[in-house]
């Protein structure tokens, strides 16, 4: 079951969710694994493996997902994209999935493999959009547990709010079961957002994606890049801490934990957390919230050799 602390309300569980990113190294994937198994104790409701842009992670990502179908209790989601495939590609990647014992698909059309800012182009016989993605992943995969993108800050291709509305309700018309927000850090912009959604007849969960700032630098350029806007009093809390990581690894767990619990006196109580494979930091906010690890082990035990 997942771990239902309750807020400091006492009236409302919290839940969460992690993304991490597939490893490109040995030394990388070592780091993943202690990042999964310092945080599968929490209970999430899920825990997510990214594909890079292009889809060129498509084998670590499905490596990744595979074994923590094996080797731990916690659901696996995959990130699948319709960048540079064809259907029959993608549709390939979706039943190694389901045989791998995957149950839930996060479907986006992704990033062109310029990365955030290249223009867009479908690929010839492939899936057009994110709706036609999740209406295929559907119709092939009916049992399959479907969630999506959403912004509260508008998409930085989307001509207008409106436009950006339709797209969503589209991909919830094709069988979306969920949308997990792009990061951001003014509470307002996802609580207005999701009172639009609600408005438009969008009524699947809308879980706020939260980003814990380890590196301030590095967030606020990819933050520009992705149309999120960072308040003035929200980069001040990071002022001067450049040169000083352990001050700014506390001064980020308690920004987010501060978010995370505001949110949840406005009634929200699913988080998902872009981890960055940073696990301390996050566990530390997770702690904050009040989530602690659960009595039973996670980890499910290594095959004989």
């Amino acid at each position: 079951m997942p771990n239902k602390r309750l807020s400091r309300s006492g009236r409302r569980p919290i839940r969460v969710s992690f993304e991490f990113f597939p490893p490109k190294t040995p030394e990388m994937e070592d780091s993943l694994w202690r990042a999964v198994q310092r945080l599968a104790p929490l209970q999430p409701n899920f825990m997510s493996v990214t594909y890079g842009a292009g889809g060129s992670t498509r084998e670590r990502t499905h490596a990744t997902v595979a074994r923590m179908v094996k080797e731990t209790d916690i659901p696996p989601a995959a990130h699948l994209t319709c960048v540079s495939a064809t259907r029959e590609e993608v549709d390939a990647v979706v039943d190694s999935y389901r045989e791998a014992g995957v149950r839930h698909i996060v479907a986006l059309r992704g990033d062109p493999a310029g990365g955030v800012g290249a223009k867009f182009e479908p690929h010839p016989g492939g899936y057009g959009s994110t709706a036609e993605l999740v209406s295929g992943i559907r119709s092939r995969a009916p049992e399959i547990e479907l969630s999506v993108s959403a912004y509260p800050e508008r998409h930085p291709e989307s001509p207008s709010e409106e436009a950006d509305f339709d797209v969503l309700k589209a991909k919830v018309d094709a069988g979306a079961n969920r949308a997990i927000t792009q990061f951001f850090f003014d509470n307002a912009h996802y609580l207005r957002y999701v009172d639009k959604a609600r408005a438009r007849g969008i009524h699947i969960p809308i879980v706020p994606g939260i980003v814990p700032v380890s590196n301030f630098r590095q967030t606020a350029s990819f933050a520009t890049r992705a149309g999120a806007s960072i308040p003035d009093w929200f980069a001040a809390r990071f002022e001067g801490l450049e040169d000083d990581a352990p001050t700014r690894q506390l001064i980020a767990a308690s920004v987010a934990a501060e978010q995370v619990l505001d949110l949840v006196d406005h009634g929200v109580t699913d988080f998902h957390f872009y981890t960055m494979n940073k696990a301390d930091l996050v566990y530390a906010i997770c702690h904050l919230l009040g989530l602690r690890p659960a009595r039973e082990a996670t980890a499910k035990p290594a095959a004989a050799a």
